[in-house]
């Protein structure tokens, strides 16, 4: 294990979204810190800064963790990914556009703020990879590991499960998509009813 002198500054070399990047930093700064910071990579946001509320989820060597509770030097050769990343097989076929997790995102209306989206996609692409035909259930003790004040998860489950339905050729669930893609009543009706269970 190596060891640092207080201020200490080191450089930090990784792969972010698949283009290799590095950076200064002292070795106490978190890796959340250090891609919205040194990188740029501002998509990825800060919450509770515990691990607990899952904003600042990336991918680590392809799979899902916590920035927030990383060191950037933690991540020295590692790849990240964050969600400015999430279209980059779209462009390696020189193709413009969103991801299919980001498009069915916005089909079923899977965001209101946005500031808990960023890690919730990133979990789902570490997920998926691992569970490519989950259940509703399944889903949702994945998404457990995130909050959102907004939305009441049901239109992020939708979401979720079209993408999967969709990667597998499968027909996608009835009212996978909800009516008015525009309206946020599913996610107040769902949270309506929990609060009152």
């Amino acid at each position: 294990m190596k060891t640092y002198r207080k201020n200490d500054v080191v450089r930090i070399a990784l792969v972010l979204n698949g283009q290799p990047r590095s950076g200064t930093c002292e070795p106490r700064t978190l890796l959340s810190d250090f891609l919205r910071q040194e990188l740029g990579a501002t998509g990825t946001h800060v919450g509770c800064e515990h691990g607990v509320c899952g904003a600042c989820t990336v991918t680590i060597d392809g799979v899902a963790g916590r920035s927030c509770m990383t060191l950037a030097v933690q991540a020295e050769g590692s790849s990240i990914d964050t969600v400015e990343g999430l279209d980059r097989a779209r462009k390696a076929a020189g193709e413009d556009g969103l991801s299919d997790l980001q498009e069915a995102f916005r089909r079923n209306h899977a965001l209101q703020c946005g500031f808990c989206t960023a890690g919730i996609m990133m979990s789902c692409i570490d997920y998926l990879r691992r569970n490519p035909d989950p259940s509703e259930d399944e889903v949702r003790a994945m998404l457990s590991g995130h909050l959102c004040r907004c939305t009441g998860y049901t239109n992020i489950v939708r979401a979720v499960l079209e993408t999967a339905a969709d990667r597998l050729g499968k027909p996608r669930a009835p009212g996978a998509r909800p009516a008015d893609p525009g309206h946020a009543a599913i996610g107040a009706a769902e949270q309506a009813r929990l609060v009152d269970a």
